[in-house]
């Protein structure tokens, strides 16, 4: 009976069931939620003005935002980074960021974002690095921020926020750097343990002892560079809030008692600064500057805290006497590498920890608070493609920096060894290291200047992922009597002829050393190798390999370059696509060079066909070759029309034979890294 009204049902109800049946599962997977943190992300940039498409490849329908510009992710594809600073960003900052909750470092300074600071953001249970300073924000500071207990840099300096100071935030147990100067912030200032404090510029801001009427009252406080001091009661506060506190009282009383209050203030600072200098003497920079705990009790000898663990920053501070013994001595038998900057340790800390030890070559050659700024500033770099700063040590005459132990090596040393990287890797090695140069150079405030990148410093993770390391240091070791730096520091092989030439540095000829590192890549050789392959004489080897780069690709002969190791495993459309992109890297003039935003694109298959283009497009009228400088370069059209680098010129009068023996010496040197 039933079966017989089953086929009476009419062909096109049978029709719609089965439709609607076959249809279920697309149903179920159309409903399924979308990633959280793109969701997150979305609404980011749909609260914000994006003048310059910098946010362009943030896509609704993409389901991984780890391939997105301006975002980091962890190895396990969260995201833990936004940085988009200095990108003329306006709008707001939507609340979803908090649904971003594996996010460790926000830098979003120096735009022009509106609006009120999300209170959202103290929903952030893993955030350590807040930089929003240099915007428009207006409103009171979130209490919230103050429930952000891994924080450990923030800075909210020039905006418009107003209202009372935000004692939240002197409960954050890990907090070492807070700026929140140039704002309208009013009232008393809570005591504070950090290390690095800034509120000038807030004219109604008093001392944590001051009433509210004498807040009311408060003048514009005369800033002194005093460090935190004890007042007689046993609080802490600056040298401007006791001034503003002395004016506030003064202006209550009679003309002629405030007139000798004035003169006794001006006693009074004569002899605070006395006695500030003398105890300066004494017991060395203030602890403001060198960010160490005023109760350690330190021994700046040895950099020791009696037990307790001392950080600057992001970092730790290690004695000297704990690296030693992690190292044996310093070892011979425990070093990883040698390069210009001092020899790499293996090390292995109390806890089982393995970490590498740099000791750096010349530590004089900056003082101890220029060494720890530096360190600071280092530490602050942090990216998932660059080798993170974990410890230092500055004491007993060493400089020491730790970082973690890369149980992979180096690209370079892998290059060597067996079994040889497959092309995938490499390639995921190359667009690794190129995110890591793109955060120094356009993510970083200020940005920093590798000056020597080359296949020994970029590591390998425990997953084959690139890390960007020796970041920083050159910077470190140019501090002496003079702020100018004279001193070429880099590789033979990996220099930018510019930067040999002039000893000027900058994002080019970072970008050039990157280049070289496309081609160390693609061929398994060494750039002082790959100079040998191609014929050129010791001083012709880093113009002529181009040149002879340029000419295999042109001929479609890419077998000549690969990597004999390689075998036939490889894609030949995109060896060509990453030769074209090391060439265009590595064009004579450094303003013919991409940005590495635009190196990262291209290697990611983005606007690279245009970009070739553009630059091989043939000249109208090709003239004689011109000669660039003394170095011999020539800088003209090949017969097809697109650009090409000359060779040294043949006779050597461009070199003095000096320099000639100079170039012999250390051309098989690698001047600066590990490994």
């Amino acid at each position: 009976m039933a079966s017989s009204g089953l086929h009476s049902l009419p062909a096109a109800v049978v029709l719609v069931v089965v439709v609607l049946l076959s249809s279920a599962p697309l149903v179920a997977l159309a409903s399924e939620p979308l990633n959280p943190e793109v969701q997150a992300l979305i609404a980011i940039r749909q609260g914000l003005v994006d003048p310059h498409g910098v946010l362009r490849s943030w896509d609704q329908d993409s389901v991984d935002p780890c391939s997105w510009a301006m975002i980091t992710c962890s190895p396990q594809n969260l995201v833990i980074g936004l940085g988009v600073p200095s990108q003329g960003l306006s709008g707001t900052l939507s609340g979803r960021i908090a649904n971003l909750t594996h996010l460790e470092q926000v830098l979003l300074q120096n735009n022009n974002i509106t609006g009120r600071l999300p209170p959202e953001l103290g929903a952030l249970p893993r955030l350590q690095t807040l930089d929003l300073s240099n915007n428009r924000f207006s409103g009171r500071v979130p209490d919230t921020l103050g429930h952000i207990t891994t924080l450990r840099y923030l800075r909210l300096n020039n905006n418009s926020l107003s209202g009372p100071f935000p004692a939240s935030l002197a409960k954050i147990p890990q907090l070492s750097f807070l700026d929140l100067s140039f704002n309208n912030l009013t009232g008393p200032v809570p005591l504070f343990p950090t290390r690095t404090f800034n509120i000038v510029g807030n004219p109604m801001i008093c001392g944590s002892n001051a009433g509210a009427g004498e807040c009311a009252a408060a003048l514009p406080p005369v800033t002194v560079p005093f460090p935190l001091e004890s007042t007689p009661g046993g609080s802490r506060t600056t040298g401007a809030a006791v001034a503003g506190r002395s004016k506030a009282g003064a202006a209550r009383l009679p003309i002629g008692v405030g007139t000798s209050l004035g003169a006794s203030s001006l006693v009074l600072f004569a002899v605070s600064c006395f006695l500030w200098r003398r105890k300066r003497r004494h017991t060395g920079p203030p602890s403001s500057v060198l960010g160490i705990h005023e109760r350690g009790g330190y021994d700046l000898e040895d950099g020791c805290g009696g037990g307790v663990v001392a950080r600057l920053g992001n970092v730790r501070q290690f004695g000297l006497r704990e690296l030693q013994a992690a190292t044996d001595g310093f070892s011979a038998k425990n070093i990883l590498g040698k390069g210009g900057f001092g020899n790499v340790y293996r090390g292995r800390l109390p806890d089982g920890t393995t970490v590498a030890v740099k000791r750096l070559k010349d530590p004089s050659a900056s003082g101890e608070v220029q060494f720890r700024t530096e360190v600071e500033m280092i530490s602050l770099a942090v990216h998932r493609h660059l080798l993170r700063l974990v410890g230092f040590c500055a004491a007993g005459g060493e400089r020491l920096l730790v970082y973690p132990f890369m149980p992979n090596g180096s690209v370079a040393s892998r290059l060597r060894g067996k079994p040889a990287l497959d092309w995938a890797t490499r390639k995921r090695i190359a667009v690794g290291a190129a995110r890591g140069l793109l955060y120094l150079h356009e993510q970083c405030d200020p940005k920093i200047i590798h000056r020597d990148v080359k296949a020994a410093n970029v590591l390998l993770d425990e997953h084959h992922e690139a890390v960007v390391g020796d970041f920083g240091l050159a910077k470190l070791l140019d501090h002496g009597d003079s702020h100018v730096t004279t001193a070429v520091r880099g590789t033979v092989g990996h220099i930018a002829p510019e930067y040999l030439s002039t000893g000027q540095s900058s994002e080019k000829t970072d970008v050039f050393g990157f280049g070289i590192l496309l081609l160390e890549l693609v061929t398994g050789q060494r750039a002082l190798e790959l100079g040998k392959a191609s014929g050129a004489s010791h001083s012709h080897k880093g113009v002529v390999m181009l040149d002879w780069v340029r000419k295999v690709h042109q001929e479609k002969m890419l077998d000549l370059l690969v990597d004999q190791d390689l075998g036939p495993h490889y894609d030949r459309i995109e060896v060509a696509e990453v030769v074209q992109v090391a060439l265009l890297c590595t064009q004579f003039q450094p303003s013919h060079r991409p940005k590495m935003s635009e190196v990262v694109r291209m290697l990611e298959g983005d606007g690279l066909a245009e970009k070739w283009e553009a630059t091989n497009r043939p000249a109208a009228a090709p003239g004689p070759p011109c000669h660039v400088d003394g170095l011999g370069y020539d800088h003209r059209n090949d017969s097809n029309g697109s650009v090409f680098f000359n060779d040294f010129h043949d006779n050597e009068s461009s070199l003095s034979s000096d320099e000639a023996r100079s170039i012999d010496m250390v051309e098989e040197m690698e001047l600066s890294g590990p490994r």
